[in-house]
């Protein structure tokens, strides 16, 4: 990239975070309520149990499906389907490195060429579990920290196991530099609270300190009324006061000074994620419903992983049924139709209109 006749070097990171970006991004003349292509990226919920009792998940608050891991045989059913997508995340509302299977599962996308990620809470990333993420070709792993304290940790996630994943993402970092191995890459997540926000700077220094070069800031979902600490008042966009705008611009600073990478979910710049886009239709920016299928655990279609936290009940917001329909026919049939329909209109769905996107991080 050329900036006033000099050239500036990308970072390689940076340069994927690009393509990230195009993958979210439709122009406006593909916007049809029916999808003549098909998706590019699944998210499949391998499991919805977790070790942990976040204040931010609505797991922690009510029972959103029955306990279950995703079967090998809905697993590989809906790969079987599309075996040239792009992207899969293994991931939902649970912690997936609780289920056994994750590594066989990897490893069978792999096989196809696909980019394979997930976000863990590091609880069980041990040195056995870890070698076999790397031994499985796994591309990319999130770790989410959300603290760069214990007490503040135990705070938002509901159990003093800090200091275990520190040192877990710390061993798996000198397990890669030891082996000489790249994959997977490797991100430390904090969610975007008030309560934390005072955090940022240290979170970054730790995770320069563990060797982990990438920082990212995570959207808060909440309902309106709120539970725990998923509330509006916790909520950042567009209500930051100066002084929470200055922590983020010394964050960026550090992490500039450090070579790390800091951004925020949906691939955009953490100063961008907590401003508007749009003040009329802000729903109308997403693009999910066009480019990504969610399926839970239980095979459950839904519209994208924001969805199960911006409402309570999944069944005004599930458009199909894997384990009794076809992926195609879930992705063009009436629900998943009227659902673009209404996301194109002034009177979105429910799920959308509180929607991450629109007013949290």
């Amino acid at each position: 990239m050329s900036i006033g006749g000099n050239e500036i070097e990308i970072h390689p990171v940076a340069k994927d975070l690009q393509k990230m970006r195009r993958y979210f991004e439709k122009p406006e003349d593909q916007l049809s309520v029916i999808m003549e292509a098909d998706p590019v990226c699944l998210y499949l919920e391998t499991t919805n149990r977790c070790n942990l009792l976040c204040t931010t998940c609505p797991r922690t608050f009510e029972e959103l499906e029955p306990e279950a891991d995703m079967s090998w045989g809905l697993f590989t059913s809906i790969i079987d389907q599309y075996p040239k997508i792009a992207r899969v995340v293994l991931h939902g509302v649970g912690e997936p490195m609780l289920v056994k299977e994750l590594p066989r599962m990897i490893r069978y996308l792999k096989e196809r060429g696909i980019y394979v990620l997930f976000n863990t809470n590091g609880t069980l990333l041990t040195k056995k579990n870890g070698q076999e993420l790397i031994d499985a070709g796994l591309d990319e792993l999130r770790v989410s920290l959300d603290a760069a304290e214990s007490s503040v940790f135990q705070m938002v996630r509901g159990k003093d196991m800090f200091d275990r994943i520190v040192t877990n993402v710390g061993n798996f970092i000198a397990m890669q530099h030891s082996s000489h191995t790249q994959l997977p890459r490797v991100s430390l997540w904090l969610t975007g609270l008030r309560e934390t926000l005072a955090q940022l700077e240290a979170f970054i220094r730790l995770a320069h300190r563990l060797g982990v070069m990438e920082v990212y800031l995570q959207r808060l979902v909440y309902l309106p009324e709120g539970q725990g600490l998923a509330r509006p008042e916790s909520a950042l966009f567009e209500h930051t006061s100066q002084q929470e705008e200055e922590i983020l611009q010394r964050a960026e600073a550090v992490a500039r000074e450090l070579g790390v990478l800091f951004n925020a979910s949906g691939a955009t710049e953490p100063g961008t994620s907590i401003k508007k886009q749009k003040d009329d239709n802000p729903w109308s920016l997403c693009r999910r419903p066009w480019s990504l299928m969610y399926i839970t655990a239980n095979g459950r279609a839904l519209p994208c992983c924001i969805a199960p936290f911006s409402m309570r009940g999944y069944d005004s917001f599930t458009l199909g049924d894997a384990t009794q329909q076809s992926m195609r026919e879930i992705w063009n049939g009436e629900r998943y139709q009227e659902f673009r329909r209404a996301l194109l209109s002034p009177q979105p769905p429910p799920a959308c209109s509180s929607c991450g996107m629109r007013w949290s991080l």
